[in-house]
Order: C-alpha cells, then sequence, then structure tokens
C-alpha cells in the first residue's frame, strides 16, 4: 500500500537555525531518502518552500477568491512529503520514525496518511500526459 508521509515542522525554528542544523537535518532527509530507494518502497519525495509561497484559492459564490499564505495558521507548517510504497502502516511508522523533523531546537511530526487508489475507468487521459509534461 501506497502511503504519503506529510512532515510538519515550524518555520519559526526553521528560521532560528544555524546552517549546520539545517545541514544535519538535510543529511538525514538524505540518508532516509537513500534507504529507502535502496529498499524500494522510495516512489517520490519533495521538500515544499515556507508557507510565505502559499497560495490560497477558495471558492465564493463561484467565483475564486486568492488569498497569499496557508489556508489556516498553524503552529506547525507542512514542510514536505515522501510517498513510499510499504506492506503496511506499521512499515509506514518505521519509516516515519527515521524522517528528521527537529529544526532550531523544536520538534515536528509526520503524518501518515494511506494513499487511495483511483481505479484506471475513473482517471482522467489527460493527467498523465499533462503531468509528464511538466516533469519531464
Amino acid at each position: 500500500m501506497r502511503y504519503m508521509l506529510l512532515i510538519y515542522t515550524r518555520e519559526d525554528a526553521v528560521a532560528r537555525s544555524s546552517p549546520e542544523e539545517m545541514q544535519q537535518v538535510m543529511n538525514g532527509h538524505i540518508a532516509a531518502m537513500q534507504e529507502a530507494h535502496a529498499k524500494g518502497v522510495m516512489q517520490q519525495a519533495e521538500p515544499l518552500p515556507n508557507t510565505g509561497m502559499a497560495t490560497t484559492v477558495r471558492m465564493q459564490n463561484g467565483t475564486p477568491i486568492i488569498t497569499d499564505g496557508p489556508f489556516a495558521e498553524t503552529k506547525e507548517q507542512l514542510a514536505g512529503y515522501y510517498i513510499l510504497d510499504c506492506k503496511d502502516l506499521d512499515e509506514a511508522v518505521a519509516w516515519a520514525a527515521k524522517i528528521p523533523t527537529a529544526c532550531g531546537g523544536a520538534q515536528g511530526c509526520v503524518e501518515i496518511r494511506p494513499l487511495q487508489t483511483v481505479p484506471a475507468s475513473e482517471k482522467v487521459p489527460q493527467m498523465a500526459q499533462s503531468s509528464a509534461g511538466r516533469n519531464g
């Protein structure tokens, strides 16, 4: 089963982190990704820029309302994700334990969600083509 591991951290703690601390966090991610790749479970992993780069779209009376920033004010912000193909939730939890979330002395978390499979008959054919064009 494929799982998405959502990495949450505190942007204020990241801002206070030294370059050495941030390199240590990056090294932890690189190690986790290399191990997951070597074991054949890694499907994708990406960091996200901070919430200052976010744009939120809400529909109001059929009109999109666009605002800068995240949807909600929270203590922790979504910093990135991994998509892993694990045999079960226990394996996904074991991988989540390897993902660094501490920045600037603050501890973040990893949220695990199973990815739902969309039957091939319900997929939009253009989705695969447009994704390939953007990513390749």
